[in-house]
This record gives C-alpha cells, structure tokens and sequence, in this order.
C-alpha cells in the first residue's frame, strides 16, 4: 500500500505529523494486517503488508487517511486533498519478490538523499529488525525470507549489498 502527497506535495511536516500518521495506522488499519515493512518520506509512504480482514482493512485505511487529512489541514489552516487519489497496492505473490520490496522500502530515505543509513532514518521499518524492543512488524516471518538459517544476518547482508548498490545508482550523471 502506498500513496504520496497531492501535486507530490508534503504530507508530513513536522516529526509530530509522522509519529501521528503511525499511531492512526495502528489504531485504524493494524487490526486487519500484518505488517512486514514501512517507510514515510515527506511526501509518500510506502507499507509491505498482509491483509487478513478485507472489509476492516478498506474501512480502516479509509477512515486513517480522512483522519489524517483532517487533522493535518485543521494544524496548518489548509483545505482540500492531501492526496493524490486514492492509495494504491500492487499484489506481491512471490518470496523472492518479497525480499526485494522489504529493501526497496528500506532504502527509500537512501535514495532521496535523506539519511546516510538506514538505520538512521526514524520513520521506517529498518531498525525495529536490529532492535529487541516489542514491535507490531512481523520480524520472525521476515527474517525467514531471508534465509532460515541466516535470519538477521541475512537480512543485514541484502540490505547492505543493495545499499551499495543504491549509492552507485545515485553517482550516475543524469542522461
């Protein structure tokens, strides 16, 4: 699931506006899925998850985005869209594809120029894997994807790989 801000505008202004957009997922949305990944950048977010209740899961999102919205245009004397249209989801159906979106949304602050590390970045998923702190993100199911006998160490090692990877895309002149 995914979405980004209206004209590609800000969604997220202050740190107060990320840590409310979690707490609305959670009360909204963490109920009908499990939750694999995330990341929030100042104008989108991406989320990596399962849907286990359909008809909960299409209420909630709708009722955590109005919510949002809400609050957002009341903080900042704005009206109208946040969004431009509605979220959107693509179905991922494969293992190997679901290593490849967990890195891919990790490495979203990378790629904008917004963090040095992943573990530096606040507002994603990334460092709930490194930390033994309680999390709502499935880490055990994870950690599997990237190898049974591996687990954080795998997951470590792909990010890492693909870091550099990322960082060697970014020095390409523009064409």
């Amino acid at each position: 699931m995914y979405n980004r801000g209206n004209n590609k505008g800000k969604i997220f202004f202050e740190d107060g506006n990320y840590i409310f957009f979690l707490r609305q997922f959670k009360n909204y949305v963490l109920p009908s899925v499990d939750v694999f990944a995330y990341c929030l950048m100042p104008n989108h977010f991406h989320f990596f998850i399962r849907v286990n209740d359909g008809l909960n899961y299409e209420k909630g999102i709708k009722n955590m985005l109005i919510s949002y919205t809400k609050a957002i245009n009341q903080s900042y004397n704005r009206v109208g869209s946040l969004w431009q249209g509605r979220y959107k989801s693509k179905k991922v159906d494969s293992e190997a594809y679901y290593t490849r979106i967990i890195i891919y949304i990790h490495q979203n602050p990378l790629t904008s120029g917004l963090a040095k590390k992943m573990e530096g970045y606040k507002y994603s998923s990334f460092s709930s894997y490194l930390s033994d702190e309680p999390s709502s993100i499935c880490k055990s199911e994870v950690l599997e994807w990237f190898g049974d006998l591996a687990g954080l160490a795998g997951f470590i090692t792909g990010h890492k790989i693909n870091e550099k990877w990322v960082f060697a895309l970014a020095q390409l002149p523009e064409s």
